[in-house]
């Protein structure tokens, strides 16, 4: 994403990446469990698995937004030509039977039936509401007895909940996966009924004294210090997680707080399908060339595809009819290149207004959300909603506030200067606009400034970047850094779409030590927007059919980029290719964990500000020589790309940093106002407050009729409320721990392949079983530094 998911910007963590659904201790052992780099309801424990999403940045106004749901727990899949037994053989895993539900549901159902990897082109609506209800029964009974049961023991309690949680994650992950990828209004229906009752499990699961009391045992016991770093963590992540779902409260406010949990599952729900059906309505058709002038051939080509699509059968790239829409690659190529100011406008308004106005409208759900998150934040004797979010991250309110403005202000006066410089490009090119640019017009001439600046046409690259050619670089640079092979298993799994590709990660021994999906075309009718990654089973010695063994992590990866026209690959865009770079980052932490306690292995139990390290650090390598030569091949001629324009793209790295910088800053600060400060139904309203931000974190004022929050699905109906922040305090992270390479010295073959060993070895193998500022010391060296940051930006000068 550039989340993370689900994406990804500057002096922060990402997506990425992005939710789940519960508390307490689910949310503890879910949050260990499952943390998708994009996320996506509030019903989910917030320590389970986001969705990671991308970041809303971009050097040219780029957005990863909208972001997808947060795709709740882990999966499975299925293989009906492969048993489970031999599919573990060959470094898979099957899940946990349920022997009871079978007799009571039909034996078709894909959800109750084992498999080693999730069923994912069986599965259909149908099957949700009855597997989803057989599946909570069976689960229900068995929180009963364990309640009765439960000792204070590894094996009497933390063994049966992470079997407990990763059924539910498996089957739940898998529904909520295909409402992401492949949405229809029988799916959306199913979810809908279902997710009250699941919400209940969850809480009742999170609330539970008895399983509650045992970890408090566990704590007190005189075996705490004979238990290992992750152990203890898992103990201590779900008191504080309970805690945080209500379990210490009365009998009539935990009800309170139960039916606040409820609603708000609803809201976050309600809020991203509005999203999805504002983005999905919009279709500007356009029959005169006129109106497309300046637009690439790559965009027609696109847009011509999506006419075909709405029924204009001989729409074509060159004589069209074309259809554009509100999706990345057809929204970003309209505002980019469209030399029609009045056709950017029209699509630039739509795009900000989007789910604002009629049955659409999510205004009053956000005023809905933010009163009951409030509620829900006083119950549990918080001030705000900001201070419940931060007591599970690396942060304070106040800690990230301070970061903020240190970024803010060595960001102002480049931002500052970006403007007078695009007013004087205008200016010198005629456009009338020049002294009055707009915010339709910045992506427009600050394109057209990087060309003349750099003489990079980023429509002009794109035959470099062919997909085929970026994901072969990318396993190479992996080989490199961490001595693992990627191959393709397509085959070995199901798949949702038949773009979809599945691969395995081996170790240099040639032992399979991971698997992932990756979905990288758009499909707007049917697919969310943005990127993100997120996990489809986590590695685990317990949920292992062997128990000399564990059962291996298996990811997913997520994109929004443009499809391959006739007999062209899939042709990127360089952000397209950081975005692959950036998933992949997140992926890798989840794939390389060495950490055999499932609920804190992986992306598991990870503080949300720690998260983003990973594919943050993997961005830096679009910029290193050997990584972008080795990728960037013409895919007709095979030329590599010429040594001047790398050059070129080495010196625009830094280009409008001061902007993109606060543009970050702005969403980051929007968020940590909106759950600290706010008061719902006051005299301030949610745009009163996004304006009083942007006078600090926005050089050109928003507009009026501006409703981006409308659309900010990563802190609505995703894992980063009061958390947003956390995109530039892992980015913090990230470049330093990028530094360490550039001090072992990047030409240094031997003594990358050394760090990249050690950073395995720590940031990716350690998951969430040791505090990740621990976890940095240990790979760096000492404490994280925000010089290299501002050094990389080109904005240490100015700080």
């Amino acid at each position: 994403m550039r989340r993370k998911i689900t994406f990804v910007g500057s002096l922060g963590t990402t997506t990425r990446v992005i939710v789940v659904v519960a508390m307490a201790i689910v949310i503890s052992l879910v949050r260990s469990f499952h943390r998708p780099l994009c996320s996506s309801s509030s019903s989910t424990p917030k320590h389970l698995l986001k969705s990671r999403i991308c970041p809303l940045w971009s050097p040219s106004f780029l957005f990863c937004l909208p972001l997808p749901p947060r795709s709740t727990l882990l999966r499975h899949s299925y293989s009906p030509s492969l048993s489970p037994a031999a599919a573990h053989r060959r470094g898979s895993f099957c899940s946990a039977t349920l022997p009871s539900l079978m007799s009571t549901v039909s034996d078709d159902n894909p959800l109750l039936k084992d498999f080693v990897f999730p069923p994912f082109d069986a599965i259909d609506a149908s099957h949700v509401r009855p597997g989803m209800r057989a599946l909570l029964k069976k689960l229900d009974s068995d929180l009963v007895e364990l309640e009765k049961t439960v000792e204070p023991s590894w094996p009497k309690l933390v063994e049966p909940l992470e079997k407990m949680l990763d059924r539910l994650s498996v089957v739940w992950g898998a529904v909520n996966h295909l409402k992401s990828v492949k949405d229809t209004p029988e799916l959306r229906s199913a979810i809908e009924e279902i997710q009250p009752e699941k919400v209940e499990f969850d809480l009742k699961l999170g609330q539970s004294k008895p399983i509650y009391n045992a970890f408090k045992a566990i704590r007190e016991s005189p075996d705490w210090a004979g238990l290992s770093d992750a152990q203890k963590r898992i103990v201590e992540s779900s008191l504080k997680e309970a805690v945080l779902s209500g379990v210490s409260l009365e009998d009539s406010k935990r009800e309170e707080f139960n039916k606040i949990q409820q609603e708000l599952t609803k809201l976050s729900r309600k809020f991203e399908e509005n999203v999805l059906d504002a983005t999905k309505i919009y279709a500007r058709l356009v029959t005169d060339k006129k109106e497309i002038e300046g637009l690439p051939a790559t965009a027609l080509g696109l847009a011509a595809q999506t006419a075909i699509s709405k029924g204009h059968e001989n729409a074509t790239a060159e004589n069209g009819p074309w259809v554009f829409t509100l999706d990345a690659p057809s929204f970003m190529s309209v505002m980019q290149h469209a030399k029609n100011r009045t056709l950017r406008r029209e699509v630039y308004d739509v795009y900000i207004t989007r789910s604002s106005v009629g049955k659409l409208d999510n205004t009053p759900v956000i005023e809905q959300i933010l009163k009951l998150r409030l509620e829900k934040a006083k119950l549990l004797g918080y001030n705000n909603y900001a201070e419940v979010s931060m007591a599970t991250k690396m942060a304070t309110v106040s800690k990230a506030e301070e970061l903020l403005e240190k970024l803010r202000s060595a960001s102002w006066n480049a931002a500052v200067q970006d403007m007078k410089d695009l007013k004087q490009f205008a200016k010198s090119k005629g456009a009338p606009e020049a002294d009055d640019l707009n915010h339709w017009d910045i992506a427009f001439w600050s394109e057209r400034l990087r060309e003349s600046k750099y003489d990079i046409n980023e429509e002009e690259l794109r035959p470099y970047f062919s997909l085929p050619k970026v994901m072969d670089g990318l396993f190479n640079l992996v080989k490199m850094l961490f001595g693992i092979d990627v191959e393709a298993a397509d085959g070995l799994a199901p798949v949702w779409n038949a773009d979809v590709r599945f691969y395995r990660i081996k170790d240099l021994s040639g032992k399979p030590i991971s698997y992932f999906y990756f979905d990288p075309y758009s499909r707007p009718a049917e697919k969310r927007g943005g990127a993100w990654m997120d996990e489809v089973v986590a590695r685990s010695r317990v949920l292992s059919d062997d128990k000399n063994s564990v059962r291996l992590p298996i990811a997913h990866m997520v994109c929004n980029q443009m499809p391959p026209v006739g007999d062209k690959p899939s042709l990127m865009t360089f952000r397209e290719v950081e975005t692959v770079f950036h998933e992949f980052g997140h992926a890798l932490q989840h794939m390389l964990t060495r950490q055999d306690e499932g609920l804190v292995a992986g992306i598991r139990g990870i503080e949300w500000d720690a998260v983003e390290l990973p594919s943050q650090f993997m961005e830096n390598w679009c910029y290193h020589r050997d990584t972008l030569m080795s990728i960037a091949k013409h895919y007709e001629t095979g030329e590599t790309l010429p040594e001047e324009i790398y050059q070129k793209l080495l010196a625009a790295r830094t280009f409008r940093a001061g902007t993109l910088s606060l543009r970050q800053l702005k969403f980051a600060t929007v968020d940590l106002e909106l759950h600290s400060k706010y008061v719902p139904g006051g005299s301030e309203s949610i745009y009163d407050v996004d304006r009083r931000v942007s006078e600090k974190t926005q050089v050109l004022a928003p507009l009026e009729e501006d409703r981006f929050l409308c659309g900010f699905s990563h802190i609505f109906a995703g894992g980063y409320a009061a958390g947003y922040y956390s995109y530039k305090w892992a980015e913090v992270l990230s470049a330093d721990a990028f530094s360490a390479f550039e001090d072992a010295g990047l030409n240094d073959d031997k003594a990358v392949r050394e760090t990249g060993k050690r950073f395995r070895e720590t940031i990716l193998a350690l998951g969430g079983g040791k505090a990740p500022l621990e976890v940095f010391v240990e790979f760096r060296g000492r404490e994280p530094s925000p010089e290299p940051l501002l050094r990389h930006n080109g904005l240490l000068q100015t700080a």
